[in-house]
């Protein structure tokens, strides 16, 4: 699999994990093409990563088995709709883990015959801790599979989902789900600040918090509940703690917010198939 000849359009923050990932896990750099718009990422991949990333798409893919859509969704029609000669004539494999655009409407970009795939991965990537969730419809092969697994194992984790639409769902709940973390943890150091504890202390340790339960919930107990009522001794402080989250109607809460970015996705693909690939109004 490292020897596969791979293309990613966009070197951004996610563009930019994945490449990273694949140089951990022993695809050489001459083997990944980048097509990059912006001088200044195109520098940041080169100074950081040891990467030649060029303006041009085209020959960024050429000669590519596996074509990675890493742009955003507004975004992600112009560029296919750019590559659909050379597509048609190569017949990559097309990942796309562009939040929300669905698989017809990539196909319809890409043209007849290239077989498309979607993929959800997260900002863990960027440290080869990601999530990443794949789904492929019955047209893609077992090869092209084995490939992208390939790929999103470069950066952490991934699980495969039956239905299209999970990844709505995934993307509220891996894809921005870091975020989530974040902002916990960004409140509990404001909250211990307003107790008295220095300020870079408090998020020394906020941040060592996070991390820690995360290195915690992937050591093997997968029961998130059991992992928190071994900390919540009865009568202790971190019970004291969960009445007062729990009594301000914490799961409705995070119940909404979930549901806002489930929603956001699948907007965003409708939003997205309803543009021209060209970009005019």
């Amino acid at each position: 699999m490292s020897d596969l000849q791979l293309a990613i359009l966009g070197g951004g923050h996610m563009g930019r994990a994945l490449v990273a990932g694949l140089l951990r896990s022993g695809t050489r750099p001459e083997r990944i093409g980048i097509g990059e718009s912006s001088e200044e990422a195109r520098r940041v991949l080169a100074s950081e990563l040891g990467v030649t990333a060029t303006p041009d798409n085209a020959r960024a893919v050429d000669g590519a088995a596996v074509v990675v859509v890493a742009v955003r969704p507004q975004d992600t029609g112009p560029a296919l709709e750019g590559l659909r000669p050379l597509l048609q004539a190569q017949h990559p494999l097309v990942l796309s883990i562009a939040a929300g655009v669905r698989v017809a409407t990539l196909e319809a970009w890409c043209g007849e015959g290239v077989a498309v795939m979607r993929a959800m991965p997260n900002r863990a990537a960027l440290v080869g801790a990601g999530a990443t969730a794949l789904y492929a419809p019955p047209t893609v092969s077992a090869a092209q599979r084995a490939a992208a697994e390939h790929i999103a194992r470069g950066v952490g984790g991934l699980v495969w989902v039956n239905e299209e639409d999970h990844l709505d769902v995934v993307t509220a709940l891996s894809g921005s789900g870091p975020a989530y973390f974040f902002l916990l943890a960004e409140c509990m150091a404001e909250a211990a600040e307003g107790l008295g504890l220095a300020p870079p202390v408090a998020r020394i340790l906020a941040a060592a918090t996070l991390h820690g339960a995360g290195v915690l919930a992937h050591s093997g107990v997968t029961d998130l509940a059991r992992l928190r009522a071994e900390i919540a001794s009865p009568g202790g402080t971190t019970e004291a703690a969960l009445e007062v989250l729990t009594s301000g109607r914490l799961r409705e809460v995070v119940e909404r917010a979930m549901a806002a970015a489930a929603r956001r996705s699948h907007e965003l693909g409708t939003q997205a198939a309803r543009r021209p690939a060209s970009g005019s109004p």
